[in-house]
């Protein structure tokens, strides 16, 4: 007997999905009911059934008998907001869910049956997030909200804090409603395409903010300059006119309002500049950790090669680890902010930048990187394309270094690099490549999100 829409069910939690989500068998019936713990017995409203109801999702309508990892919530949104999923539970568990989640994902999707070191965990389980992404709108009776999105919708859930943000959160929601009120501006209204501010997005740096607000229209922020200053004395802020209808949040339209448009920074040794655009890791202390592993799989006498290479603080590390650098990136305010920082450290030489999509410019480089070569990718969510890993499979290199926040699309491009199809378990090597390591860095607390380092080696 299947489930059916609107009904009530009791069952034991199995499992967890990929996205942290109970499962639960109910007669014919797999559910997915989010903010569960295995073991947890749950009374559940089915929302809706898929595949003659053999599928159905749910909402827990009470938790009949608990299980000892399950911790109380400390925000007031969660379960509302969409961006945590795993406040329920405690961290010691958050980190066993991811590690699972990357073993059985290379499994299932890559074909790779290998062991999954523990998941290295944060220092901080909260206030540990540098970037701050902030959609502007309206709620139902035309109010500017500021908010983040529930589970997904666009539907904006209004907030005064974060708490996976750092403490500043609250200083930039309160500057940015005061500003829209004083002003008179309207929140972006989605489906009528009507009110001015849309985003605003920040990112921290060494106690440096970028700042960077999105409108529809150019308009005066002076009064948003002045609230700002009653909270930050050292930030940039920006404005960029986007008055598209995509769900992007830039534009090609920036302004500097404040500031120069970007800062400086160190690290390991190398200075740094970033951009609104640039991107860097989301979380300073994993970053580190995240980085440091990656150098000590590289040896001092390679040509490192830093595919998808941002702003290029980890080029630099590379170059001035190994001797010889080359990073590869599309985006052209990053690949600029490499240049200069391959001129503040004197990497003339030892680090080369090249702006343009990997799969086009791959061969050059490889042409280009002669000796014993270490590749480092770490690739957006959407992963590489087939044709770069492909050549990633036929190249050679000593050493193939891969970085992915996304579990599934990891699995997808280290089982194509390593020769495999879908589903089945290798007897025999069937490319020139092994792993040697995998291992989850918890990047995302709280969240559903896991960053994972999988490092292959030329047999």
């Amino acid at each position: 007997m299947n489930v059916e829409k609107n009904g009530l069910y009791e069952g034991t939690v199995e499992a967890l999905g990929s996205g942290g989500e109970g499962i639960i068998r109910c007669g014919g019936t797999t559910a997915f009911v989010p903010f569960c713990n295995v073991g947890e017995e749950v009374r559940f409203r089915v929302l809706k059934t898929q595949e003659d109801g053999r599928i159905a999702y749910g909402k827990a309508e009470e938790i009949l008998k608990s299980s000892p990892v399950r911790t109380g919530a400390p925000c007031p949104l969660f379960k509302r907001c969409g961006g945590c999923d795993l406040q329920h539970m405690a961290y010691s568990a958050q980190l066993e869910f991811k590690r699972t989640l990357v073993e059985n994902t290379l499994k299932k999707l890559g074909g790779i049956y290998a062991p999954v070191n523990a998941t290295v965990p944060c220092e901080r389980e909260y206030r540990y997030r540098n970037k701050l992404a902030l959609p502007i709108g309206v709620d139902g009776d035309g109010n500017t909200v500021l908010g983040f999105y529930a589970r997904r919708s666009h539907r904006i859930v209004p907030a005064e804090d974060c708490l996976i943000q750092s403490e500043w959160v609250k200083n930039i929601i309160s500057a940015v409603k005061k500003y829209a009120d004083v002003c008179g501006l309207k929140g972006y209204d989605e489906k009528t395409r009507s009110g001015e501010l849309r985003q605003i997005v920040v990112r921290e740096i060494k106690g440096k903010f970028i700042i960077a607000l999105v409108a529809t229209r150019k308009t005066d922020v002076k009064p948003l300059v002045s609230e700002l200053e009653k909270y930050f004395s050292n930030f940039t802020l920006l404005l960029n006119v986007n008055n598209s209808t995509s769900n992007v949040i830039f534009s090609e339209e920036w302004h500097i309002c404040r500031g120069e448009g970007r800062f400086e920074a160190e690290e390991g040794g190398i200075f740094y500049g970033a951009g609104a655009e640039t991107f860097v890791q989301v979380n300073d202390d994993m970053r580190a950790k995240l980085y440091a592993r990656v150098l000590a799989e590289v040896g001092e006498n390679a040509t490192a090669i830093d595919l998808y290479s941002g702003g290029g603080l980890l080029t630099a590390m590379l170059a001035k680890k190994c001797g010889r650098a080359f990073g590869v990136e599309v985006v052209k305010e990053a690949s600029l902010c490499a240049e200069e920082l391959r001129r503040r450290n004197g990497l003339e030489g030892k680090m080369f930048n090249i702006c343009g999509k990997v799969e086009e410019k791959l061969g050059e480089v490889l042409h280009r990187a002669v000796g014993k070569r270490v590749i480092v990718c770490d690739p957006p969510r959407k992963g590489m394309e087939r044709s770069v890993c492909e050549k990633l499979a036929s190249c050679g290199a000593d050493k193939i270094i891969l970085i992915s926040c996304n579990p599934a699309t990891l699995a997808r491009d280290t089982g194509i690099i390593l020769g495999g199809e879908k589903g089945f378990k290798r007897e025999e090597p069937s490319s020139p490549y092994k792993i040697l390591s995998v291992t989850p860095f918890d990047m995302f607390p709280q969240t559903r999100h896991v960053e994972t380092l999988v490092c292959l080696e030329k047999i």
